[in-house]
């Protein structure tokens, strides 16, 4: 069977855009949560087998044949999302709702190195880019996307701003596949994925830069979830490097991360404003959630830390150098 987010170059999967439109087409929508709520709800027994589309394609439950139209099992089919379990069947893609679009994503569980994640941070990293996209004042002309993920940030920008040149950045290529196949479904045709180490594979300069890296510290390792450094900041405080860098005039970040506060100080807070005014920038710093994760607090890495903040930093270049 075929990856349908595995390409050479980062263009959308015809057959999975032409599945998802027939999804669409049912009046379709799923929210999905964190993994751990979804291992508590698809552990009750009454779960234990797919009833409708939402389980097929939402909580990644095995299903029969018959449970589908044929014409719908057609088109998993071709666009290589179909994979066995048992005497069932088990899509290997999930298909999630946000900002009036849909978007294809990985399975649950969540495991491999170079998942496509999408989930309740996702929908907390777009609202912010959005807040902040209603503030501004001039529209915007060229943005990236570090760190894309299935590129609901940058698509969010696209939809809003159709005549920019948005840039989704990402060094997993199943990523990046999977955005360019997100966008068209968004019908946001100014995208451009592109593999990229932060900001090291693309040129210029933007007038927008967001991300949400990675910021824990993953004990497997997987590049969407580990961010390096004491807690899990690395990541996080070198796309404010980067992006110091890369601002235009006028130009700002809006990154969306989680900072672990030990001793009630915030070291990420501490590093990243001191990087952005070494760059010369301005900044605001925010806690979105004062208290996420706490189930992290368990593990040895998190010894020290007393909470784990969601929180938000925007930083503004300006008008001139």
């Amino acid at each position: 069977m075929s990856d349908p987010f595995m390409s050479d170059r980062f263009d959308a999967n015809p057959a999975l855009v032409a599945l998802v439109e027939r999804l669409r087409a049912t009046g379709y929508a799923f929210t999905t949560v964190t993994p751990a709520t979804h291992a508590r709800v698809n552990a009750r027994p009454r779960n234990a087998r797919a009833r409708s589309l939402r389980d097929v394609f939402g909580w990644s439950r095995p299903f029969v044949e018959d449970l589908l139209p044929p014409d719908l099992f057609a088109a998993m089919r071709e666009a290589g999302v179909l994979a066995r379990d048992g005497d069932a069947w088990r899509a290997t893609i999930r298909v999630s709702s946000l900002d009036g679009g849909l978007f294809v994503h990985s399975a649950y569980p969540p495991d491999a190195t170079d998942v496509v994640f999408f989930g309740p941070d996702t929908a907390r990293f777009v609202a912010a880019v959005v807040e902040h996209l209603d503030g501004r004042t001039a529209a915007v002309q060229r943005a990236v996307d570090v760190g894309c993920g299935s590129g609901a940030a940058g698509i969010a920008i696209a939809r809003r701003n159709p005549e920019a040149e948005i840039v989704l950045v990402d060094i997993n290529d199943a990523a990046l596949a999977a955005a360019a196949t997100n966008a068209q479904l968004a019908g946001a045709h100014g995208v451009v994925p592109c593999r990229s180490d932060l900001l090291g594979g693309v040129e210029g300069e933007f007038d927008l830069v967001v991300s949400n890296p990675p910021f824990m510290l993953d004990r497997a390792g997987r590049t969407y979830r580990d961010g390096g450094g004491a807690y899990g900041e690395g990541l996080s405080l070198a796309v404010v490097e980067a992006a110091g860098a890369r601002l235009a005039p006028g130009g700002s970040l809006v990154l969306f991360t989680g900072s672990a506060i030990v001793e009630g100080e915030d070291p990420f807070r501490q590093a990243a404003t001191a990087a952005c005014e070494a760059a010369g920038l301005s900044w605001s710093y925010r806690e979105f959630d004062p208290d996420a994760y706490g189930e992290e607090l368990e593990g040895p890495a998190y010894a020290d830390a007393e909470r784990i903040a969601l929180v938000v930093l925007t930083a503004t270049r300006g008008s001139q150098r």
